[in-house]
């Protein structure tokens, strides 16, 4: 094994802690975990936070599990939208008991996970993971109960090595991340607040301490039906909108002429993207009616109202120009997730906390900083007062897709520096 050179020497109680990792744990609580096809909104996703609650539970933490008033939420004026219908929502939080006046640190994790799409794409069924050498294949492998994993691994270790803290962590397992971040929302709304909060999503070995915006929009564009060998007498709803793409691709190059230097490395930090397209009822019907829907990215620091009034202008102007649309112009609404972009306040300790516990460990470079551009729960954090950055296992390039995978080395490295992060921040006595 490579010798590291320690930049900071280990406390006692820091040494205690990362002995205790439960390196077979992880790997048996990873296993279990992607099981269970706790696609957003769906009944396993409630599975998901009761068997967490469980595990919280042994571990002796003071936990709360409730079933989130959904009525009351999306009365809120700051509801952040949803993408899939759902019944109910479970809210799970379990903090340590004791502590004194020091910060409460909390650790995060969304339990949902998104369709698994075509089955034919995958090499097996998606919800039974693989283990292949080191790397673990699945939904949800990265994105994300790997930071999940990593995070309960951590609470368990500083729970084993019998470490006094002067404050309290907090893990914080919520639902409906990936449709608008419903279950962050809700436990922030029920009080669980904290000092600083360091979110498990997949980081490809960076640091994230800002994420754009994506607001998800819908565009109904008129047309008039008529026979299909008599389409003079109507007006293709499809080549109605024909102009209104066109103006979408050249707002999108205008919006990301400049960006942030936290966002330069992406070519398109802040794309705009048709996601689906639906027209006509009938092959030999002109088409009455197209809806397109899609996500508008929004820039660091952008009021999202700002965001939505640029794309209905350029959709109103796009109308006014065009003959057709001039008369039936078309409607933009905006169902489904709402994100917000969110950041890491400028010189907030937490970043370099998060760095040097990870340098000390490994003795490699501090950790490259970036920001991310596609929404997550950061928003809702830094929104709520809490500094809030992303740091955990995996590649986000694979969530999503039916290659998802997860190094074990990399949730064991993830892990031992949320343990040096948590006990660094929180305290000890």
């Amino acid at each position: 094994m490579e010798e590291i050179t320690m930049t900071t020497p280990l406390s006692a109680e820091e040494s205690a802690a990362l002995k205790a990792i439960d390196e077979e744990a992880i790997v048996d609580t990873l296993l279990d975990l992607l099981a269970i096809p706790s696609v957003t909104g769906s009944a396993a996703e409630s599975e998901m936070q009761h068997r967490l609650a469980r595990h919280l539970d042994r571990l002796g933490l003071e936990v709360d599990l409730w079933s989130m008033d959904l009525p009351a939420l999306r009365a809120s004026p700051h509801f952040p939208g949803t993408e899939v219908p759902r019944e109910e929502a479970w809210g799970l939080v379990g903090t340590t008991t004791g502590g004194g006046d020091g910060p409460t640190v909390i650790l995060q994790g969304h339990v949902d996970v998104v369709p698994p799409g075509d089955a034919a794409q995958w090499e097996g069924d998606p919800f039974v993971p693989r283990v292949t050498g080191d790397v673990v294949h699945g939904r949800g492998a990265c994105d994300m109960k790997a930071g999940v994993v990593a995070n309960l691994a951590a609470l368990a270790a500083i729970q084993a090595s019998g470490a006094t803290l002067r404050g309290k962590v907090a893990a914080h397992f919520v639902v409906s991340e990936e449709d608008g971040g419903l279950g962050a929302f809700g436990t922030l709304q029920r009080g669980h607040i904290g000092d600083a909060c360091i979110i498990t999503e997949p980081t490809s070995g960076t640091l994230m301490t800002a994420n754009a915006g994506a607001l998800t929009f819908r565009i109904d564009v008129p047309g008039k039906a008529t026979h299909a060998s008599t389409p003079d007498a109507g007006c293709s709803a499809i080549d109605a909108y024909t102009p209104i793409h066109r103006a979408l691709a050249l707002l999108e190059a205008r919006r990301n002429a400049a960006s942030d230097p936290l966002m330069a490395e992406y070519r398109t930090p802040y794309a705009l993207s048709v996601g689906t397209l639906r027209a006509g009822t009938w092959p030999s019907s002109i088409p009455d009616l197209l809806t397109a829907e899609g996500r508008l990215g929004v820039r660091l620091g952008e009021d999202p109202e700002a965001a939505r009034a640029e794309f209905e202008l350029c959709v109103a102007e796009t109308c006014a120009d065009d003959p057709w649309l001039r008369d039936h112009p078309a409607v933009v609404t905006w169902p489904g997730g709402q994100y917000a972009s969110g950041a890491l306040p400028t010189g907030h300790p937490l970043r370099d906390l998060v760095r040097d516990a990870h340098a000390d460990l490994t003795g490699r470079p501090p950790l490259r900083e970036r920001g991310a551009p596609y929404g997550s729960d950061l928003r809702l954090y830094a929104a709520a007062g809490v500094p809030t950055l992303q740091f955990g296992p995996g590649d986000v390039r694979l969530a999503h897709g039916p290659r998802e995978q997860v190094s074990l080395p990399e949730i064991v490295d993830v892990t031992r520096t949320l343990v040096l992060t948590t006990l660094r921040a929180a305290g000890t006595k």
